[in-house]
């Protein structure tokens, strides 16, 4: 099937007219792509006429009304009601982006070529990634929702990918950072509960390794360093083993890694910098190429990486990292269930729209509208919505570093990871220093602890209630 993509990576603001006709306007004339009905007839993925803006408005409160009965998005199992106390939020009352697109969904797993193709095109009418945010989840959810009805998920995927990595350098990514966790606490949550109890696992030792399997730039490690050089003991020496998978990350480790070779110098703390890249994916790792010494104690820290580890290769990388023997294990993973559902379209669409929904109110609530960080974080988005909905990884060819998007809920990796190690939690002094953080932040963040069976199985940060990143600490 031969598709043209170029308007479907980087929809186009239209010139002139209503922020509702922004998008994917452009896709219904020249697009000559079809799909085929279950008896093999082939359909125009987009009607050949126009309608009028009464028909529009008609056709949108129909198909709400058809479809408001029976799409509730699944819930944390912690998670408690909504604040509204905010104003209208983008995920308040199932406003009409959710409804059309969960439609949506259900007619592409049923393979119903009539109602795809309308709810495609009323999709497009109102999508804008310019637009509030409902018109923003539209814009994505429906970039996603046409790649899975074409099959063209990967080809899209790798080209918004390499558009990212033109435009990706270290100064770009350093700001976005930094803004990111100035508004929001949904980074720096993980990197104080893993900065806490990897100092508290390492105290006393003289030669210290940590191996850091995160893409967050090393932003993490500067406080940790500044922990070490005001220790009351000598100052250990650090090496830092970082594990690159992201292709678009590699391109900048090289300056990160100066520049915390000139902070630790500053600090006074006797460091090492080590960088491992070429890895397609975590299964590729080996104890020999990590370059571990017997007189190191070693701490593990992975923030965001076990999701883009293949599902059926998840227990034996925390066997791998089982035999490295680590003082810690620290896991910093987001509040979703991508894998339970993975091969159940509707079921992990609607996971997907519950996760993203939360993320784009706290973005909206977070920044600026007219933020340029806040449109980085966007795009983004839009990338990993096409990852997980439309790529079919069994017949990804490029590895599963780059197109693996499995999140798994706390409660989940607590199970996988009890198999190797035990849970370590978190001392009292942790906590607080994570409730002192949030205590920066806007009103709507809050930690809660694990409860029930997996009390000791770490922490969640809470937005407006819903749990939305989950950490842990881990001992052999």
């Amino acid at each position: 099937m031969k598709l043209s993509l170029e308007k479907v990576v980087q929809p186009l603001e239209s010139k002139g007219g209503s922020p509702i006709t922004h998008g994917y306007n452009s896709l219904q004339s020249p697009m000559k792509t079809t799909l085929f009905s279950s008896k093999g007839t082939p359909t125009n993925l987009f009607p050949s006429h126009q309608r009028s803006g009464h028909d529009r408005v008609a056709a949108i409160d129909m198909q709400s009304n058809s479809s408001s009965g029976n799409n509730q998005p699944q819930t944390s199992h912690t998670s408690t009601s909504r604040s509204s106390d905010s104003g209208e939020a983008c995920g308040a009352g199932k406003k009409w982006a959710s409804k059309l697109l969960s439609e949506c969904a259900r007619a592409i797993s049923e393979k119903d070529s009539s109602k795809i193709q309308n709810l495609l095109w009323m999709l497009n009418e109102l999508a804008s990634p310019y637009g509030d945010c409902d018109q923003k989840l539209a814009s994505y959810f429906l970039q996603a929702l046409f790649c899975k009805a074409t099959e063209s998920g990967q080809r899209c995927f790798k080209t918004l990918t390499t558009v990212a990595e033109k435009s990706h350098s270290f100064d770009s990514a350093r700001k976005l950072i930094l803004k990111f966790q100035e508004v929001s606490p949904w980074t720096t949550f993980g990197h104080v509960a893993s900065n806490g109890a990897i100092l508290e696992a390492l105290d006393g030792e003289s030669k210290l390794h940590i191996i850091d399997i995160s893409h967050t730039l090393c932003t993490q490690w500067p406080t940790l360093l500044e922990a070490l050089a005001t220790r009351n003991d000598e100052t250990p020496h650090l090496k830092l083993t970082v594990v690159v998978t992201a292709s678009i990350v590699r391109s900048v480790m090289k300056e990160i890694g100066q520049r915390m070779e000139k902070f630790a110098r500053l600090m006074g703390v006797p460091f090492e910098f080590h960088v491992i890249s070429g890895l397609n994916h975590l299964g590729e790792l080996t104890k020999e190429g990590l370059g571990v010494q017997e007189d190191e104690a070693i701490a593990i820290n992975c923030n965001g990486a076990l999701k883009r580890v293949e599902v059926e290769e998840r227990n034996s990388v925390i066997q791998l990292f089982r035999s490295l023997n680590p003082r810690v294990l620290t896991i910093v993973e987001e509040e979703a269930d991508f894998t339970s559902s993975r091969y159940d379209f509707v079921r992990c669409f609607e996971e997907c729209l519950r996760y993203y929904t939360l993320y784009f109110e706290m973005l909206e609530e977070s920044f600026a509208p007219t933020s340029n960080e806040r449109l980085m974080l966007e795009r983004e988005c839009s990338r990993n919505i096409v990852r997980v909905l439309a790529c079919d990884e069994e017949n990804d060819g490029s590895g599963a570093g780059e197109c693996c998007e499995r999140r798994e809920r706390g409660s989940q990796w607590f199970e996988r990871l009890r198999e190797a190690f035990s849970p370590a939690g978190f001392s009292d002094d942790v906590v607080d220093d994570v409730k002192a953080l949030l205590k920066r932040y806007r009103a709507g963040w809050g930690l809660v602890l694990a409860q029930g069976d997996h009390h000791e199985s770490g922490i969640y940060l809470t937005w407006k209630e819903d749990p939305v990143v989950w950490a842990s600490a881990w001992k052999p």
